[in-house]
């Protein structure tokens, strides 16, 4: 179809017009082509030159690029292949070479060792010297490319693919069948690599990276990549904005100190102070002026120099004209705020008063506890001495996440930190690696899989059993509380059916129970608050018409012990009732380990489900007290125990952790308290850097000798400290 016929006339305004609109009629006619002859002069043939408006190379037709192509939120942008899970079930690398540390020579791939599958690996291992393949290298020191010729193969072997494939052609034959349900697991998706967005969203690219090579890069060189990149004049003016923002909220996470994420990560595997952070950045983001952000303890899992950067970040937002509040412990926060709220002076019944409000030189001439501790006119004092050790559990070859094949010393019968900047590692070491394979060792229940590594060794016949003290409720049910979980309440409900009414109505201990029947208010089921169901809103909770909130009934409110009825003992502070019932041993032996870890403030019949992760941790931490010495050797487990303290309730945690350790027992702390550090027995520092920065192991060994000789962002915190102490 012939659209229109035209002469150049480069400076004719009306003639380019003409043009463009011929241009766009050809294209619409032409479904995306347009042909255009340039007539010959001269003799010269006529030259024809074919244009397409279609999203398209070399004859391959692709999606035109929209925002829901790389959403993975949206159907029309999820991988095909997982669903949008980032995983699918097939083979398990960890599966199929479970012993990283041996070579394919040693028989480190698990399906070729028996006589019949080793078939497979002889050309491997006859050939390998043709194609300098190392077969003598142990696998985990083999070169990605290496290691992927191991499942793709060459002309010379079929790999580990080629192998996998040959079983399921013959799983109708139930050998093969099983072998090949021995190495199936989750995997990474193969065509979206985890990412979640469909496979040809790849196939657009700024500056040769596609969207999934950059939600896999740590935020730090996510960061680095927009800085640094460079665009046309034409691509500049259409990026200009855009770029600006994500540069902009990039900078605010890792100002944050969350540089080591990806943007990838689940936010379920976020712990809760990185989330918050993560809230502060999107808040920064948004630029708002006037608003007033209230954040608790944002400090929660940050290193020092992390938290320095926080405040930073926190700065920045005043500045830009909103008003901060920060409920904060953390002394770096504390001494950089504008104004200080100082509430006190103790807690639970000893506190709610306003003991303190002003600037920090006001704050000098205060006598508050908080002035105290940061007037170092208190301080927490620093052990006598270090304990010695020789017993220790050694992790060996730890090459889970971002772990670099670690070899560490964990001492027992000591007190040992595990410090490093966020995301350096910490958590890993610990929770997924030491704690699952120790607790599989000792028979107990592994909470999770067991992260990669070589094997543990030691004195692993020392423990008789690991405790993982964590922050997690007490108990699933409102009815557990403080006092139930330390086991002094059944002491309290013995005295009560004692007293002389009690044994003439022939009450048991069971009568003061609020969790079976006999004693307890039936309507409320000793609840003492009625739940009225809201349909699509959330549920009432009202106080019972009936007991009036006290739980029992009116018959058993009449028995009393020193005119207080068993309701109102479940009302007391721990502080109180160890002064009601300083003359029953018993009772004042169980309940006084709540008060040693900071917990005097805390209601007896307290719903576990108000409760802190800090203060759960706490009563976790009471009732191993309350055990007295015991014969078998616990290795305790703590991470960040020091969540949300004051100075002073630190002191007392750590007079009770040291008492663990004094009765017989090893206790092992993930930290970034500098309080907690500088009082170990024994350091392990991980770093240098989060994410795919860190992972290695950079000092091990007591406080004053990391003071004196160590390098990392922990060591010279630490100097400074040790000065102060």
């Amino acid at each position: 179809m012939l659209i229109d016929r035209n002469a150049v006339k480069p400076d004719d305004e009306d003639n380019r017009y003409r043009m463009a609109d011929s241009v766009q009629t050809a294209f619409f006619e032409g479904e995306g082509n347009c042909l255009l002859r340039v007539l010959g002069q001269n003799g010269q043939p006529d030259e024809v030159r074919s244009f397409s408006d279609r999203f398209e190379a070399d004859g391959l037709v692709f999606e035109e690029p929209s925002v829901n192509l790389f959403s993975f939120n949206n159907p029309y942008g999820v991988c095909k292949t997982c669903e949008g899970f980032g995983t699918v079930l097939g083979i398990d690398e960890d599966l199929v070479i479970p012993d990283k540390t041996l070579s394919v020579y040693e028989g480190a791939i698990a399906p070729w060792r028996t006589d019949k599958m080793s078939e497979w690996a002889q050309p491997l291992l006859r050939n390998g010297i043709r194609f300098n393949f190392p077969i003598h290298r142990a696998y985990h020191e083999l070169t990605p490319a290496e290691r992927q010729l191991l499942w793709t193969g060459n002309e010379y072997f079929q790999g580990l693919h080629d192998f996998f494939k040959f079983l399921e052609e013959n799983n109708h034959q139930i050998k093969y069948r099983v072998m090949l349900s021995r190495y199936k697991g989750k995997t990474v998706c193969p065509d979206c690599r985890g990412t979640r967005l469909r496979k040809d969203a790849q196939y657009v690219k700024i500056s040769g990276r596609s969207i999934t090579d950059l939600v896999l890069l740590p935020i730090t060189e996510l960061e680095a990549f927009f800085q640094t990149l460079v665009l046309e004049e034409f691509e500049w003016k259409v990026a200009k904005r855009i770029l600006t923002e994500i540069r902009n909220r990039l900078g605010y996470l890792v100002k944050v100190g969350l540089g080591y994420l990806t943007l990838n990560r689940l936010t379920g595997t976020l712990s809760g102070g990185e989330f918050q952070r993560i809230k502060l950045a999107t808040s920064l983001g948004s630029a708002l002026v006037g608003s007033m952000y209230i954040l608790d303890e944002p400090s929660i899992g940050l290193h020092p120099r992390d938290t320095h950067n926080l405040v930073q970040v926190i700065k920045m937002l005043r500045d830009l004209g909103n008003t901060v509040i920060v409920v904060e412990h953390e002394e770096e926060v504390i001494r950089q705020a504008d104004q200080v709220i100082d509430i006190g002076p103790g807690a639970g019944s000893l506190g709610g008063e306003l003991v303190f409000q002003g600037n920090h030189e006001q704050l000098q001439t205060a006598d508050s506890l908080t002035a105290r501790y940061l007037n170092n006119k208190e301080r927490i004092a620093l052990p006598k001495n270090r304990r010695p050790w020789s017993q220790y559990i050694e992790v060996r070859g730890a090459h889970e996440n971002n772990l670099k094949n670690l070899n560490v010393k964990f001492p027992l019968h000591a007190l040992t930190v595990v410090t490093g900047v966020s995301g350096s590692g910490k958590s890993t070491l610990v929770r997924q690696v030491l704690h699952p394979a120790l607790s599989k060792l000792l028979g107990q229940a592994a909470p999770d899989e067991t992260g990669k590594m070589d094997g543990l060794g030691g004195n692993l016949k020392t423990v008789k059993q690991v405790e993982f003290v964590d922050q997690n409720p007490i108990g699933k049910s409102s009815r557990s509380n403080p006092v139930t979980y330390v086991k002094a309440y059944d002491t309290i409900r013995l005295l009560y059916s004692e007293q002389a009414v009690a044994k003439q109505r022939g009450y048991k201990p069971a009568t003061f129970s609020f969790n079976v029947e006999g004693g307890r208010c039936e309507n409320c089921l000793g609840e003492g608050v009625v739940k009225i169901e809201m349909q699509f809103m959330a549920d009432l909770y009202l106080t019972c018409e009936v007991c009036k909130g006290k739980r029992f009934k009116q018959e058993v409110l009449d028995i009393t012990f020193r005119d207080k009825t068993i309701s109102d003992v479940l009302d007391m502070t721990v502080a109180d009732a160890l002064q009601f019932f300083k003359d029953q041993p018993k009772i004042a032996r169980s309940l006084r380990p709540l008060d040693e870890v900071g917990l005097g403030y805390v209601r007896l019949g307290q719903s576990s489900g108000t409760l802190s992760g800090g203060e759960a941790q706490r009563v976790k931490l009471a009732s191993f007290l309350g055990r007295g010495k015991d014969a078998d050797h616990i290795l305790f487990i703590f991470d960040e125990p020091t969540t949300g303290l004051h100075f002073h309730d630190i002191n007392k945690l750590l007079t009770a952790i040291n008492a663990l350790v004094d009765e017989g027992n090893s206790v092992l702390i993930i930290e970034h308290n500098l309080e907690v550090i500088k009082c170990a027995d024994w350091i392990i520092d991980l770093g240098p850097e989060g994410g795919l920065q860190g992972g290695y192991t950079l000092f091990e060994g007591t406080p004053e000798e990391m003071a004196k000789s160590g390098e990392s962002y922990t060591a010279q915190y630490l100097r400074e400290k040790l000065k102060v102490s």
